[in-house]
C-alpha cells in the first residue's frame, strides 16, 4: 500500500514538473512573441512619423508655393488695375481739358451772340418807334378820308368777323346736325326694319253699328214685338238702338259703346235661335251674356298676357286689357294697337340690349286709360297712369304711360322704345282714321301754326299731314336762322298739335334773280 501511495506520489510530482516545464515554455514564447511585436510596432511608428513629417514638409512646401503664386497674381492683377486706371484718369483729363476749351469757346460765342441780340435789340426799338410813328401819320390820314375813327372801324371790323364767324357756325351746325340726323335715322331704321321683319299682325276695322242675319222677313216683326214691346224691352236692357229698316234678312244694332253693342249683338243671336221673344226672357238673355261677355273680357286680357309673356298683372288690370279689345280709335283696335305696341317694343328693346319683357309690359299697358270709363276727353294718359298706380304697377310702367302721351324731353329709353313703337303702329297706312271735317282743320290749324313765325312767307302741309313744306324770305332769313326756324316749328308743332305718327318740319330758303329783257 505504502508501495503504492509512493507510486502515486512520484508520479504526481513527475506530472507537476512536466506542467511546470511546460508553462515556463509557453511564457518565454510568449514573451519572446511580445518582444518581436514591440519591435515591429517601434519599427512601424518610426516610419510612420517619418512618412508623416515628409508629407508635412511637402505640404508645406506646396502651400508656401500656392502662397507665392497667389500673391505674384494678385500684385500683377493690381499693378494692371492700376494701370488701367491711371489710363482712364489720364482720359478723363484730357476730355475735361477739351470740355473745357469747349465751354469756353461757347462762352465766346454767347458774349458775341448777347452783343448782337442788344445791337438788334436797339435797332428793333428804332423801327417800332419808326413804324408806330408812320402808323400813327396813317390812321390819322385814314381818319381823315373814311370819316371815320379808330373805334367806330373796330367795331365794323369786329361785327364783319362776327357776321362771317356766325355763318359759318351756322354751317358747321347745319352739317353736324345733318350728320347726327342721317346717323339717328340709319340706326333708327336699322332697329324698326328688324323690329318691323320679325312682327306682323292683323288689324279688324269696326265701325259704331253690327249687323245681324235674320232667316227672314217674318223674324224682324216678332223682333219689334206688339206695338214694339219687343224692341223697346231690348233697347232698354242692352242700352243699343235697334234700327229695323227695308234691308231683306238683317237688322242692325247701332250704339257707341262697343261693349254693350257686343251684348246686343250676340242676346239677339240668341233670341233668334231660340225663337222665344218677349220682354221677360229678353232680360234674362242680356243677363246672362253680360255675364258671358264679362268672363270673356277677363279671358282675354290674360290670354294677351299669357301670349306676350307678361306676369305679375292684377286681374283688375287683366280685365281692362280684355275691355280695349272693345275699344276703337280712329278706326283701329285697341286691344290689337296695345299688342302691336308690346311686339315691337319688344323687338327693338331686344335690337338694343334693354329688358324685353320690361318693354312688353309697358307697350301693353300704355293706353290702358282707355278701357276706363267716365274720364274727359283726351286724358287716357292720365287716367292710366291713375289705375295703373292704384293696381301696383313699377315706376318705369307708369313712366312710359305719361311719356307716351307727353313730350319725351325727360324721357328714358325704355319710355322712347314704347313712344316709338306707338308711332309705328298709328302711323301706319289704313291703321287711324278720323272724320273729314276733323282732318281738314287739323291740316289748316297747322298752316296758320307755321306762317306764324317771323320770315315765313307761306306753309304747305302735304303728305296727308306727315310733312310741313315752309317756304322763308331769303333776305329776312339766312341759313343759320333757317335751321333754327326748322327746329323751332318742330317744337311748337309738337307742343301745340294732336297728330298721330311724326310731321316732317322743311324750311326752304332759295334767291331768285329776275331780269327783263328789253
Amino acid at each position: 500500500m505504502l508501495v503504492t501511495i509512493s507510486l502515486y506520489a512520484g508520479t504526481a510530482l513527475i506530472m507537476f514538473l512536466f506542467g511546470w516545464y511546460i508553462r515556463k515554455r509557453v511564457e518565454k514564447r510568449k514573451t519572446d512573441s511580445m518582444e518581436r511585436l514591440a519591435e515591429s510596432i517601434l519599427a512601424e511608428a518610426v516610419e510612420e512619423a517619418e512618412t508623416i513629417k515628409n508629407t508635412a514638409r511637402i505640404e508645406m512646401e506646396e502651400e508656401s508655393y500656392q502662397a507665392k503664386a497667389k500673391f505674384e497674381r494678385e500684385s500683377n492683377t493690381a499693378r494692371q488695375e492700376s494701370q488701367r486706371a491711371e489710363k482712364r484718369i489720364a482720359i478723363r483729363e484730357q476730355n475735361i481739358e477739351r470740355k473745357a476749351d469747349y465751354v469756353a469757346k461757347r462762352e465766346q460765342g454767347i458774349q458775341k451772340q448777347l452783343q448782337s441780340m442788344q445791337e438788334r435789340e436797339e435797332k428793333l426799338s428804332e423801327e417800332e418807334e419808326r413804324l408806330e410813328q408812320l402808323i400813327k401819320r396813317q390812321t390819322e390820314q385814314l381818319e381823315q378820308s373814311a370819316g371815320m375813327t379808330t373805334e367806330e372801324a373796330r367795331q365794323a371790323l369786329l361785327g364783319n368777323i362776327q357776321a362771317r364767324i356766325r355763318a359759318e357756325a351756322g354751317q358747321q351746325a347745319r352739317s353736324i346736325i345733318e350728320e347726327a340726323r342721317q346717323n339717328a335715322e340709319i340706326e333708327a331704321r336699322e332697329i324698326i326694319t328688324h323690329a318691323m321683319q320679325k312682327y306682323t299682325l292683323d288689324h279688324v276695322t269696326e265701325t259704331t253699328t253690327s249687323v245681324i242675319s235674320l232667316p227672314d222677313n217674318e223674324m224682324k216683326g216678332r223682333i219689334i214685338g206688339r206695338d214694339g214691346r219687343n224692341i223697346q224691352a231690348f233697347e232698354m236692357s242692352t242700352g243699343i238702338d235697334v234700327i229695323v229698316d227695308d234691308t231683306p234678312n238683317a237688322v242692325v244694332l247701332s250704339g257707341f259703346n262697343p261693349i254693350r253693342r257686343e251684348i246686343a249683338k250676340l242676346s239677339m243671336e240668341k233670341l233668334i235661335e231660340d225663337g222665344r221673344i218677349h220682354p221677360g226672357f229678353i232680360e234674362q238673355v242680356v243677363s246672362k251674356t253680360q255675364e258671358e261677355i264679362n268672363d270673356l273680357i277677363q279671358d282675354t286680357g290674360e290670354q294677351v298676357l299669357f301670349d306676350l309673356g307678361v306676369t305679375g298683372v292684377r286681374p283688375e288690370l287683366a280685365m281692362l286689357l280684355g275691355q280695349l279689345k272693345y275699344r276703337m280709335t280712329g278706326g283701329q283696335n285697341a286691344l290689337h294697337h296695345s299688342r302691336e305696341v308690346a311686339e315691337l317694343a319688344g323687338l327693338m328693346a331686344q335690337e338694343l340690349d334693354l329688358d324685353v319683357t320690361l318693354a312688353r309690359r309697358c307697350g301693353l299697358l300704355h293706353d290702358i286709360g282707355k278701357a276706363v270709363d267716365g274720364g274727359p276727353e283726351g286724358a287716357h294718359g292720365e287716367l292710366g297712369r291713375a289705375v295703373a298706380e292704384k293696381y301696383g304697377e313699377t315706376p318705369e310702367v307708369l313712366g312710359c304711360i305719361s311719356v307716351t302721351h307727353e313730350n319725351l324731353d325727360e324721357a328714358s329709353p325704355m319710355a322712347v322704345v314704347v313712344r316709338t313703337a306707338d308711332a309705328l303702329s298709328v302711323s301706319r297706312p289704313g291703321a287711324l282714321r278720323e272724320p273729314l271735317q276733323k282732318y281738314v282743320r287739323r291740316l289748316r290749324e297747322m298752316e296758320r301754326l307755321v306762317n306764324s313765325f317771323e320770315g315765313v312767307s307761306s306753309a304747305f302741309v302735304m303728305k296727308a299731314g306727315k310733312e310741313v313744306r315752309v317756304m322763308i324770305d331769303h333776305e329776312e332769313v339766312d341759313d343759320l336762322r333757317a335751321v333754327q326756324l326748322a327746329t323751332e316749328i318742330a317744337r311748337k308743332i309738337q307742343v301745340r298739335m294732336e297728330y298721330p305718327g311724326q310731321i316732317k318740319v322743311t324750311v326752304i330758303r332759295q334767291t331768285r334773280a329776275v331780269e327783263f329783257a328789253r
